[in-house]
């Protein structure tokens, strides 16, 4: 699905970490176009107590588009995460770029939809909250293996205390890869 981010005349801005909670207040929300932009860094995952996230700088933004019962959410996110190396458990950098399209629907009315992710909200609410979403959504655009890319950038100080085998032998199995 291509993406488009447009500001029309009468669109509405809204900026700032609204308690870093991630929140679209639905109550008031104009019909049309809202753009929500927010930044999200180490906290944002303390928040979720995930300790493997040892930094993060990204920031999101986000285009809510309403229409009667409708509401479209669409999320960009990118920036950077801080992980440790599963090889030699440095600090290693992994970028992050997210697209994502949901929709916003009222629980009970489940509506079997593949081409978007569902977040469910019931008639009382007054916001929806995104932090969630976008907490797992980050979170499966990293990598099963957090290696650094060139063996070369590991820290061999560690390397050398992990050897089980020489180098020669480690070279021949990573040749094989």
């Amino acid at each position: 699905i291509p993406k488009v981010f447009v500001t029309f005349a009468g669109s509405n801005l809204f900026t700032g970490l609204m308690n870093d909670k991630f929140i679209i207040p639905l109550n008031g929300l104009a019909v049309g176009k809202n753009e929500f932009f927010w930044h999200a860094g180490k906290e944002f995952f303390d928040g979720f107590e995930n300790d493997e996230i040892l930094d993060a700088d990204l920031q999101i933004e986000v285009l809510v588009e309403k229409s009667g019962r409708y509401i479209g959410v669409d999320c960009d996110v990118t920036g950077k995460v801080t992980v440790e190396c599963d090889r030699c458990l440095d600090d290693l950098v992994i970028p992050v770029e997210f697209e994502g399209v949901a929709k916003a629907v009222y629980e009970g009315n489940e509506e079997g939809d593949e081409e978007y992710d569902i977040i469910y909200f019931s008639p009382e609410d007054e916001m929806i909250v995104l932090d969630e979403y976008l907490y797992e959504s980050i979170l499966l655009c990293l990598p099963t293996q957090k290696v650094h890319a060139d063996i070369s950038d590991c820290n061999p100080a560690m390397l050398e205390k992990f050897s089980i085998v020489s180098q020669e032998e480690f070279d021949n199995i990573t040749a094989q890869q």
